[in-house]
């Protein structure tokens, strides 16, 4: 005892002089994530007296109703999709259930720009479909420019979104309420809506609020489908006239619309518990009898349009490449060195810079630390093109030995995607048992030390998770990588968006091969992370 109250002592002198250095890391990390919004909107008002005339301008106003009415028809479908499929997933006797979850999660894996390069192909003039139709006598399709086609593309990738939180809460859920529902009688229907779908309100909001705020800020799907949002407005506002306080205004009400989307999600969420006492246990699967093959039917519907067709697409056109001897479908070494640079920079910097704020939020709960964790999440929140224009504005203004160069372009990765990280380095250190770290404590060991020896090891699994679910995100990110990275710096993106917009799509497939394969590993490992957190 003699021993052990000296190093208790110790230990207890020793811990509160890492918060205040912890905190002060969070808060430079913080400033580092409100950055690019803040300065943004400063930028912006510099132009006060132009706001109200740039906003009420003709082509501002309908952009801003194209975005609306994109964003809400594209949440509402995906609902409508996602929470049937997820239902049959787990709770029915669906044929080849365990295999269909992450298969109808795979669409996450196509890039929003690789979805309307696939429908240009496929659908446009001189597509495949027209190549099909023409020795029947048909000369002429239907156009699916606009707001059907883009609609079609981003609920058809947008859905797991949804289906995924909803999978994950019907995991979770107790099935007592719905078995003791059909032994008073109500039969599978009723009790879907009056028991279970009333459980899955949290669930289905927050992947609602997820598609609505990737629907917000999309570039790539309704630039090459002519549908003009605000996002692509706002790009050739910034390339073409160079009219720079123009496009700063322009931001302000996508971040005015993503700042109401999530008050909006935390308005409507009423006090009802949603937890039960009861251990979980595995739900009886319901019989479909009769309807189990309309079922599978459907999830091969919503599988083969997410994921099968883009895949099918870019085959064909990479095999009628190879036939072509004019075209060039080698994927430049650059363009890889510069995508994993860029990506892992990006990566590196969102993950370390998750560890004082996880560190703050678990070992040391209290209002800064959650309150610095939500800022944390202000980067996911906001459009990706806002924060690219913000930070060529404030790195071109205060920063300009940087400007244009790919230290602007990593820390946009790290700031747009840092709660991808921060969700999976929280979680892994919520999972690390601190009675180890006050035992390597009681013996001497400083804190450095004792996360290096103890906590660090135990964290390795998740947190590297998190990092690799950045890096494989980032690479297929488009809008800051157009904005951001240095003249003639190729990337993954930036060379399908290339080939794609003339019109070579031949010369875009394998590329777009490539990233498929990469976002289909990121798709993978959220799903296994799904898995085992249940």
């Amino acid at each position: 005892m003699s021993i052990a109250v000296p190093a208790i002592r110790l230990r207890s002198r020793r811990a509160p002089r890492g918060i205040p250095f912890l905190a002060g890391v969070a808060l430079l990390i913080t400033a580092a994530v409100l950055l690019p919004p803040v300065y943004l909107v400063v930028r912006a008002l510099g132009s006060r007296e132009a706001i109200p005339e740039i906003l009420t301008q003709r082509t501002v106003v309908d952009a801003l109703g194209r975005t609306l009415l994109l964003t809400i028809t594209v949440t509402a479908m995906c609902i409508a999709v996602a929470v049937p499929l997820a239902w049959l997933v787990m709770r029915t006797d669906l044929p080849g259930a365990r295999v269909w979850m992450p298969l109808l999660a795979l669409p996450l894996s196509i890039p929003s720009f690789v979805g309307g390069y696939v429908m240009v192909s496929a659908l446009g003039p001189g597509g495949m479909l027209k190549q099909l139709l023409e020795p029947l006598g048909v000369t002429q399709l239907p156009s699916f420019y606009g707001y059907w086609g883009s609609w079609l593309v981003l609920s058809a990738l947008s859905y797991p979104y949804v289906f995924l939180q909803v999978c994950a809460a019907l995991r979770r859920e107790d099935p007592a309420l719905e078995e003791a529902s059909r032994s008073l009688g109500h039969g599978p229907w009723v009790t879907f809506f009056r028991v279970t779908l009333p459980q899955l309100r949290p669930a289905i909001s927050a992947g609602g609020i997820l598609v609505a705020l990737y629907v917000l800020s999309e570039f790539g799907a309704v630039s090459m489908l002519r549908y003009d949002t605000l996002t692509p407005v706002m790009y050739v506002r910034y390339t073409t006239a160079f009219d720079r306080g123009s496009a700063a205004v322009l931001g302000l009400p996508l971040i005015a619309l993503a700042i109401a989307i999530v008050l909006i999600d935390g308005m409507t969420r009423s006090g009802a518990r949603y937890h039960t006492r009861a251990q979980r246990r595995e739900p009886k699967r319901l019989a479909l009898g009769n309807w189990r093959w309309a079922a599978l039917a459907l999830c091969v519907l919503a599988a083969g349009i997410g994921a099968g067709v883009p895949v099918l697409v870019v085959c064909y056109w990479l095999i009628r490449g190879l036939g072509r001897s004019t075209t060039t479908l080698g994927l430049p070494l650059t363009a890889v060195v510069h995508t994993v640079q860029v990506a892992a920079g990006g990566a590196i910097f969102a993950g370390l810079a998750t560890l004082p704020l996880a560190w703050l939020s678990v070992r040391h709960q209290g209002r800064l630390g959650y309150v610095l964790e939500r800022l944390a999440y202000a980067g996911q929140a906001l459009p990706a093109i806002t924060i690219a224009l913000a930070l060529v504005f404030f790195s071109a203004r205060y920063l300009s030995p940087i400007y244009q160069t790919v230290l602007v372009l990593m820390f946009a990765y790290g700031v747009r995607f840092l709660p991808e990280a921060l969700g999976a380095t929280r979680t892994a250190l919520l999972q690390v048992n601190p009675n180890g770290e006050e035992a390597a404590r009681s013996l001497g060991a400083g804190a450095m030390r004792t996360f290096l020896r103890v906590t660090a090891p135990q964290m390795i699994p998740g947190f590297s998770a998190g990092m690799l679910l950045v890096f494989l995100t980032a690479v297929k990110e488009l809008p800051m990588t157009l904005l951001l990275s240095p003249a003639g710096y190729d990337t993954f993106a930036t060379t399908i968006w290339a080939a794609t917009s003339e019109a070579m799509f031949g010369r875009a497939a394998l590329p777009s091969l490539v990233l498929l394969l990469l976002s289909g590993i990121a798709v993978l490992v959220m799903v296994r992370r799904e898995r085992q957190a249940a």
